[in-house]
């Protein structure tokens, strides 16, 4: 009988509070935007992310050859003519890959590539690959 009587009170109750006309004032802390921002930028720069830890990104790869060392001759002519960019040796079975650069955006690569048409007139392509990139503490990160 206790039972009936509570279902017949919380359901006069619900009706109550649903045809109520009261208003609701909701405060909240401003820290809270200061940390859903910061959750933002983290969670963009998570999904650039691979992994292992390194950044999505590009690089050029200039030459894909068998010969290694016509590949160390490459790799060499690149770190005499762009001092500033890292050069990476790959082998996959059978051949030898050249790539320079860490460039978090295409149009980075892109830029860079024009350069490299002096050096190499087939001018290399654009690639993605895990790149080696450290942001700064304020840096913004978009792709």
């Amino acid at each position: 009988m206790k039972l009936f009587w509570c279902l017949i009170f919380i359901t006069g109750f619900c009706k109550h509070a649903v045809a109520s006309n009261d208003t609701i004032i909701v405060r909240k802390d401003a820290r809270l935007d200061v940390l859903t921002q910061k959750q933002i930028a983290m969670n963009k720069r998570l999904a650039m992310m691979t992994s292992n830890g390194q950044y999505k990104g590009f690089r050029i790869q200039v030459i894909s050859t068998s010969s290694r060392e016509e590949a160390i001759k490459v790799k060499t002519d690149l770190l005499t003519g762009f001092p500033d960019q890292k050069t990476y040796l790959i082998f996959q079975s059978p051949n030898f890959r050249v790539r320079i650069g860490n460039f978090l955006k295409r149009e980075d690569a892109e830029n860079f590539r024009k350069q490299l048409v002096d050096l190499y007139p087939q001018g290399g392509y654009i690639v993605e690959d895990a790149i080696d990139y450290t942001p700064k503490n304020d840096e913004e990160i978009n792709q």
